[in-house]
């Protein structure tokens, strides 16, 4: 009685085994460690004559696909979504860097605009201020001539024609004659004329001469 037990155990301790032993092996065929079918092809192929066996393993079972065939896919799915992000990523910087440069181009061109004008307004005032001199040196010209004239005419007929002027002209022309006379070295006829002239108008004259000693407008 005792060795009947004995013996039951050990059946049921290597069907335990085998069971153990089986599991395993499919589960390193399932982490690809191993390939079940080169272990179990010749064992299934022994027992296929039985029909019981032949039923629940047909011929050709084992593992003939890797265990992620989509890994390497996934993998360089990701390489290029970086890629792609890294990419984005340095557009998006070249359009922040061209629009720094369109606004510093905005700015230089705004720079040089105001140099435009403000050179524009420089000739403007140098064109007004050649007009100036030219119209003065033409005045200045024509007062000395008129000058030269007067003396050379004789007094009472140059004094006639200094009353008919106005009081500024003939400021103008008797500075002159004294510049004149002064260049020269001669003496200048200007007192004579003024006191040919009439009493007041001599007076109003000689006092705007020296009240504006410089003016020649």
């Amino acid at each position: 009685m005792a060795s009947g037990n004995i013996f039951g155990r050990i059946v049921a301790l290597i069907f335990l085994i085998l069971i153990l032993a089986a599991g395993g092996l499919l589960w390193f065929d399932y982490l690809n460690v191993i390939d079940a079918k080169d272990v179990t092809g010749p064992i299934m192929d022994f027992l296929r004559p039985l029909p019981v066996i032949g039923r629940l393993m047909p011929s050709g079972v084992g593992r003939t696909q890797p265990l992620f065939p989509d890994e390497d896919l996934n993998l360089d799915a990701e390489r290029f979504a970086i890629r792609m992000e890294a990419l984005e990523l340095q557009k998006m910087e070249l359009k922040g860097q061209e629009q720094d440069m369109q606004s510093r181009m905005g700015q230089i061109e705004q720079m040089a605009q105001e140099l435009e004008e403000r050179q524009k307004a420089l000739d403007e005032r140098e064109k007004t201020l050649d007009a100036v001199l030219s119209d003065a040196e033409i005045k200045d010209r024509t007062v000395e001539r008129n000058a030269i004239n007067l003396t050379s005419m004789p007094p009472q007929r140059a004094v006639g024609i200094l009353a008919a002027m106005d009081d500024q002209d003939i400021i103008d022309v008797l500075r002159k004659t004294d510049e004149l006379a002064q260049a020269s070295g001669g003496q200048s006829i200007v007192p004579y004329w003024l006191s040919l002239m009439d009493s007041q108008r001599a007076a109003e004259i000689s006092r705007k001469m020296v009240s504006r000693p410089s003016s020649l407008n």
